[in-house]
């Protein structure tokens, strides 16, 4: 009788099975370390030096971060009555722009998405056109078109004997130019919502015998509400936040806001660095304010009302006021971009900078190509759009990859401390564009490589400004692909990396195109964050039709303006090719 003896393998230890395991979860952490890493350098150092900078007596500078001069005294200034002045405005600005904004805005969505207006395509390309067209750029236009003495259009109203017309220079100046160009946000937001709407409410309030005015306001604009407060928060917060607007209208009429506040205060001699840092904190706390009563009141409420049904909204019959609400919208189209091109048209084409007559310039021949010709051919302008072009293209390649990295590790994996991830990354969307700008000249001034003067720095800055962008341009693209596709991959024998290669990016080609896409237009518009960060060698075209503004070189501002415009709409034209055609493949 034969017996069989088994080899056992000797017992592991108690403490040999925690070490393996620890083992295992370390080297699964190293990854997830690797992404916070990466993301404190981006944009939690910034923040932390901004913070940082409140409570000391002295600015981070190269070797010396100062940990020990710890001070209230920056928050005098705070409280001081240019600061008070300053987040009045910057409320008012905010809450004003806000208001007129949605209005254009959600009247151009509900008569696009709901109605039967004239020429509703028509309408829904003039609810988009003035994203074409930086603010900044349509500030810079209506500055030539509304001031006071020089405007283009009270000089019209002189050659025709009539009193002035416009002054741009002043808070209503500037919340109209705001709500101008921030419509279209509002415009998108709103349309979206409308579009999608169960059209089953409304159809029972009309059974009931609501009139049309009434299943609007007691039934469609509560539907739209979430809608309605995003856009209007959106728009407050991009508002109270915008420096170049602020800098251009503002300033001529000695009118501070926040950021043009933060800006004087950096740019005084000396520069009052850390009380600028102060300042900023408190910009950033009314930002933060703003967003969470928003949310409170969002989250009170119910307002699902897409169903899984076939839907086929009610066109509301605008009867006599269809040719109005076209002209309405033909009117806007003329203030947001028909006049301020042709304003800067027309100083460009001017033989002379002074302008006595604008019926004159046309009578006397006073028209010409030649600064045009002199833009076209000036070696700053060049480098600077090649420049920005650089920037662009390099800031949106890294910020795709590293945003779907990160919202990847955040959807689909286990991977330890995976959360933390996705909460920083849309972290600078409660940062104002200066303050993070001037985080980022702190980090760059004090960190041991050679990057501050250089393109890489500002491609830095562009990726972390946009990360949130990114980040929901990603995740939202991931979370459209189910992971039983990859995982079948792995399940015969693919690595990870492989699956993820092969399988889940070339399913989200046209989503991950399009977040380069949109990163590629914002750092083609992107003037403040670069505003402390360039050098000589270094400045974007934005930058340059800033600094001409600023120093009144106006009519090559004007200029560069127009090529700027050209630009960014062969940039959009040729997005939106590329766009189409992955949608084919």
């Amino acid at each position: 009788m034969t017996t069989r003896t088994e080899e056992r393998r000797p017992a592991q230890k108690p403490a040999q099975r925690r070490g393996g395991r620890g083992g295992a979860t370390i080297r699964r952490g190293i990854f997830p370390a690797v992404l916070y890493a990466v993301l404190a350098i981006l944009i939690l150092l910034p923040i932390a030096l901004v913070v940082l900078s409140a409570f000391t007596d002295s600015p981070p500078r190269p070797g010396n971060i100062n940990l020990t001069g710890l001070t209230l005294e920056n928050f005098r200034t705070v409280f001081g009555p240019g600061t008070g002045q300053a987040a009045v405005n910057s409320l008012i600005v905010g809450v004003g722009s806000s208001v007129l904004a949605l209005l254009i805005g959600g009247f151009l969505a509900f008569i696009t998405a709901r109605t039967n207006v004239y020429a509703k395509g028509f309408l829904y390309f003039v609810g988009l056109v003035p994203m074409f067209l930086p603010s900044y750029v349509g500030a810079l236009a209506w500055a030539v078109l509304g001031g006071p003495n020089a405007g283009l259009i009270n000089i019209l109203a002189r050659d025709l004997g009539l009193p002035q017309l416009v002054d741009i220079f002043n808070i209503g100046g500037l919340i109209f130019v705001l709500a101008l160009y921030y419509a279209p946000y509002a415009f998108l937001l709103i349309h979206s919502s409308l579009s999608l709407m169960s059209p089953d409410l409304e159809e029972a309030a009309r059974i009931h015998g609501a009139t049309p005015g009434r299943v609007l306001r007691r039934v469609t604009l509560p539907l739209a509400l979430p809608a309605i407060l995003g856009a209007g928060i959106l728009i407050f917060v991009l508002t109270v936040e915008n420096f170049p607007v602020s800098q251009i209208i503002g300033s001529a009429g000695g009118l501070d806001t926040l950021p043009t506040y933060i800006y004087r205060l950096m740019n005084s001699a000396p520069s009052r660095a850390n009380e600028a840092a102060a300042v900023a904190i408190t910009l950033v706390l009314i930002v933060l304010v703003v967003t969470a009563i928003q949310r409170r009141i969002v989250s009170k409420r119910s307002f699902t009302t897409v169903s899984g049904k076939g839907m086929k909204l009610g066109v509301v019959g605008l009867g006599w006021f269809r040719a109005p609400a076209l002209i309405i919208g033909i009117l806007y189209f003329t203030l947001s971009a028909v006049l301020p091109i042709a304003a800067l048209l027309f100083v460009t084409l001017h033989d002379s900078p002074y302008i006595g007559s604008v019926v004159g310039a046309f009578a006397d021949g006073r028209l010409s190509l030649d600064m045009f010709a002199d833009t076209l051919s000036s070696d700053l302008v060049l480098r600077a759009t090649m420049n920005s072009v650089i920037v662009a293209v390099a800031a949106a390649l890294i910020g795709t990859i590293l945003a779907f990295v990160i919202s990847y590790v955040v959807n689909r994996t286990k991977l330890p401390g995976k959360e933390g991830l996705g909460y920083v990354s849309m972290l600078p969307l409660a940062v104002p564009s200066i303050v993070l700008g001037l985080g980022l000249l702190w980090t760059w001034l004090i960190m041991p490589l050679p990057v501050y003067g250089t393109l890489l720095v500002l491609i830095i800055a562009f990726v972390a400004a946009q990360m949130p962008q990114g980040y929901q341009g990603a995740s939202s693209s991931i979370l459209q692909v189910h992971a039983d596709l990859e995982d079948s991959a792995v399940m015969h024998g693919a690595s990870r990396w492989r699956a993820v290669s092969k399988i889940t990016v070339p399913l989200l080609r046209v989503p991950l195109t399009s977040t380069f896409l949109l990163l590629l237009m914002l750092s083609m518009r992107e003037l403040t964050v670069p505003l402390f960060l360039f050098t000589t060698d270094t400045r974007l075209i934005s930058i340059v039709i800033f600094d001409d503004f600023e120093n009144g070189i106006l009519q090559r501002s004007a200029a560069t303006s127009l090529v700027y415009c050209v630009v960014i709409f062969i940039l959009a034209f040729f997005s939106q090719k590329v766009g189409a055609k992955q949608k084919n493949v």
